[in-house]
């Protein structure tokens, strides 16, 4: 990402990282580059789409809808339980492993926030979350009047994906359309951060400099792994990550080569801490 920035690219942007880890250092490159960033994430890419002709000024907040991920509604002493092969069984969309439990853990939402952070320029107190199950509102933009735009489809990668590629432009995608009247109620709920803390351990790294974003992707990759391979539970995944927040004493990087080094460096520290569980 940064290679494809520093040369000016149009980036069509499918990860996360890139901008959790370095989110300004990437825009401070795009600016004096002239490179464009589209986000293909399906709630970013719908961001995008409701902002398009409105003035930015006008926007009150943008809000990310999820999945709830298979435990939607669980408490705490169930989510103790859970094992990997019940936590892979996303509800709506078909994803690699480590994504699918970032999504029931909610990380993958709290990730997005600080993407959302970065790509748009909000503060976290206007980038909201809303659970909804049906995924098929994307995430939606709310306006200084009040009002709600909000971009709608069928849940389907190929829809962003073709966006991004054909912007400006709106192309076929060969996607079949959403049919409104055959998908019934559409629900939206407030996430639960009692037994989904990933969430708020997302937001509390925004604006807290550049080091506790890195700790929080480091950790939270090493416990997923732990996790997928039956070294944990799934509630250790947001312990290990707050421990690691804690501990957390390293100067903010300001290189691609700190970054890596602060990486390394916690996914020692979180894989020292599983092996005495």
């Amino acid at each position: 990402t940064w290679a494809a920035a520093r040369a000016g690219k149009v980036i069509c942007l499918a990860n996360k990282e890139s901008l959790v880890l370095a989110g300004a250092m990437l825009r401070d490159l795009c600016t004096r580059s002239g490179a464009v960033i589209l986000p293909v994430d399906s709630e970013h890419n719908a961001i995008f789409q409701g902002l398009q002709g409105r003035d930015p000024a006008t926007v009150k907040r943008i809000i990310l809808t999820a999945s709830g991920g298979p435990f939607r509604g669980k408490d705490r002493a169930f989510l103790a339980t859970v094992t990997p092969q019940q936590a892979l069984k996303h509800p709506n969309w078909s994803m690699g492993a480590k994504i699918t439990i970032d999504s029931a853990s909610m990380m993958n939402k709290g990730l997005e926030v600080i993407e959302a952070h970065h790509l748009y320029g909000l503060p976290p107190e206007r980038i909201g979350v809303l659970v909804h199950p049906q995924s098929l509102v994307h995430s939606l933009v709310e306006y200084a009047d009040g009002s709600l735009m909000a971009q709608a489809g069928t849940p389907d990668m190929r829809l962003p994906i073709a966006y991004c590629l054909e912007w400006p432009l709106c192309l076929d995608a060969g996607v079949p359309p959403l049919d409104l009247a055959g998908a019934g109620a559409l629900t939206f709920e407030e996430p639960d951060l009692l037994s989904f803390p990933c969430l708020d351990l997302a937001r509390r790294t925004i604006g807290s400099g550049t080091a506790l974003p890195v700790t929080l992707n480091a950790a939270n990759e090493v416990a997923v792994a732990a996790f997928l391979a039956g070294r944990i539970g799934f509630m250790d995944i947001p312990d290990l990550i707050a421990r690691a927040l804690d501990a957390c004493a390293a100067p903010d990087p300001v290189s691609l080569e700190d970054i890596e080094a602060l990486d390394h460096e916690t996914r020692l520290r979180v894989g020292r801490w599983i092996e005495k569980v």
